[in-house]
């Protein structure tokens, strides 16, 4: 498949036609539009050459390593970013993200789902962490609003006689469960309503379709665990650090109420 900047200039026609319904509408969208097109053809250009580099360096393995490095840690200070607020959150955010990617890579490439080299090594992480990082941030907000919107409750849960992991444990399923719901109901529609993109790409490059179907479940399969690990982590971190050491609420959690 041979694609220029002719046919890239024919799929821009239709972020234009958006930001001529935002003008006529006043919707007021058109910059955003116009500012995440932009900023996704720059991010994706430079990934083209980074590919490149990679492709041709000597070192191959050490530039992917240090971009997957330069993608863990900015997805963790993404989520961190979200918990100002809340003490340590950093490790949990840390924590989270490099553990399932860690699993992931691990059951992919230590099991030989996929040959080992830079290429793959830099895409799979990708897509671990491209799903990863926002159902942590999602986490990140359902738990801390679970905690900051009902301290009066948790605090006669503390004077009944619970203790703190009793509590979280009150506390923490709903948050796990309404932040892995986008995950979840995107893995239910795969093959009814969404075809994955890299079964997509695959098939778009002649691969056979059974092996293009399988080599997407291997990987849909790991994203929602991995998914899963990230977000159990976080939750569970910022339960931990929900109250102090003789179990009272945290500052962060009462600051609401006063």
């Amino acid at each position: 498949m041979d694609i220029g900047w002719i046919e890239v200039a024919a799929s821009a026609s239709l972020i234009f036609i958006a930001v001529g319904i935002s003008i006529w509408k006043s919707l007021a969208a058109e910059s955003s539009i116009l500012w995440a097109a932009g900023r996704a053809a720059v991010q994706l250009l430079a990934v083209g050459v980074l590919f490149r580099l990679i492709f041709e360096s000597t070192n191959a393995m050490s530039w992917a390593a240090l971009w997957v490095v330069g993608m863990a840690v900015v997805s963790a200070e993404i989520v961190n970013r979200r918990t100002p607020d809340i003490p340590s959150v950093r490790l949990g955010s840390y924590l989270a993200l490099i553990g399932a990617l860690g699993v992931s890579l691990g059951i992919l490439f230590g099991f030989g789902v996929f040959d080992w080299d830079p290429v793959t090594f830099v895409v799979i992480a990708g897509i671990t962490l491209g799903n990863t990082m926002p159902s942590a941030v999602l986490a990140v907000d359902t738990a801390a609003s679970a905690y900051t919107e009902s301290p009066g409750r948790i605090e006669a849960a503390l004077a009944l006689g619970l203790n703190v992991d009793q509590v979280n444990r009150l506390v923490t399923p709903a948050a796990v469960r309404q932040a892995l719901i986008p995950q979840i109901e995107r893995t239910k529609v795969v093959g009814l309503i969404a075809l994955p993109g890299a079964m997509t790409g695959l098939l778009l490059a002649g691969t056979e379709p059974l092996s293009a179907v399988l080599v997407q479940i291997v990987i849909m399969y790991l994203v929602l665990g991995a998914v899963a690990i990230a977000v159990v982590t976080v939750v569970t971190v910022i339960g931990m650090r929900a109250f102090t050491p003789d179990a009272r609420l945290q500052d962060w959690v009462t600051r609401h109420t006063r």
